[in-house]
């Protein structure tokens, strides 16, 4: 079966399903709270107005120590982790679940074994994606709103369950799936883009490595595996976050923007043309570009090392 990259890659069949989810956990909720504080600094800056005194991601990060301490870092943390188990469960069930029936259609067509990966992951990774906003979107809502209370004139909060209240209360469940369809827009090309990357990278380094056959026994080392997945997330993480910026800026506005003040994606796409040119479109690239290619890098390294973990016994 064309999935199956020498010994590189280990399917879904082979995984005991128990263990996968339950380490799966505790080691992606160690990855996040790692590179949380990226997150709300790109946030803010996303949403930060042309008078704005913080303009860099250094000064933001600076102002929440200096006004909060390291909480202000970890603002919305304990609504990622209530939520992105379950939100991650559902993801990486789908993903591998699709990546393998992709593989299996695509095997008639007798593609070459990167163009499969390309495709089988690129569907996969835009499946999972969209199964999973049912969950992500709620909780991107409620995180987004604690991460920028109080700055550029933003509401305040005591907590998640308050963000969740108050948006019942003023826009009822719609208001907790605002930016729903941006979301699909920008997420589901965003991993269809990603995983697509990794699948593609990840072999083409193979065969400049001289890996390309997985019958010829030369099975590569561990480190040799880690490096070139590592090294695949981080080129999968730079790309997807060039290709998607400008739609996640306008979705963090558009979610974070309270009731009274709603916008249509035009007006807010108008609103950043005006402020600040394409650039606007732009804003918070820096630490987003670090976030996704960290996050890539430190995600796929986690999520491989948890599948040989899970490995069933022969």
């Amino acid at each position: 079966m064309a999935q199956s990259f020498g010994q590189t890659e280990i399917n879904w069949d082979k995984l005991d399903k128990t263990k996968f989810y339950v380490i799966g956990a505790g080691l992606f909720t160690g990855v996040a709270v790692a590179l949380f504080p990226v997150s709300v600094v790109k946030t803010r800056l996303q949403v930060a107005t042309r008078d704005s005194i913080e303009k860099s991601a250094f000064s933001v990060a600076k102002g929440l120590l200096k006004t909060d301490g390291v909480p202000g870092l970890y603002r919305g943390f304990g609504t990622v982790i209530s939520c992105a188990i379950p939100a991650r469960i559902i993801f990486l069930t789908a993903l591998e679940t699709t990546k393998s029936a992709s593989f299996r259609m695509l095997e008639p067509l007798k593609l070459s074994e990167t163009s499969q990966a390309a495709i089988a992951n690129g569907v996969a990774g835009m499946t999972s994606s969209l199964v999973a906003q049912s969950v992500f979107v709620p909780m991107d809502v409620v995180c987004q709103k604690l991460m920028v209370q109080g700055y550029s004139g933003h509401a305040q909060y005591s907590g998640g369950l308050d963000v969740v209240r108050k948006v019942l209360k003023t826009e009822g469940v719609r208001g907790l799936y605002r930016g729903f369809g941006l979301s699909a827009i920008t997420y589901s090309p965003s991993s269809a883009v990603w995983w697509a990357s990794y699948g593609t990278s990840q072999r083409l380094m193979w065969k400049f490595l001289g890996h390309d056959n997985p019958s010829d026994g030369n099975t590569p080392s561990v480190q040799k595996i880690m490096l070139v997945q590592g090294t695949g997330g981080l080129i999968a993480g730079a790309a997807s976050s060039c290709i998607t910026t400008p739609f996640d800026t306008i979705k963090t506005r558009l979610q974070v923007t309270g009731h009274e003040h709603r916008s249509s994606i035009k007006q807010v796409a108008k609103d950043l043309m005006n402020e600040d040119g394409w650039k606007g479109f732009y804003r918070g690239f820096g630490p987003r570009l670090f976030s996704m290619s960290m996050w890539g890098t430190s995600m796929i390294l986690t999520y491989e090392y948890l599948k040989r973990v899970c490995t069933k016994d022969e």
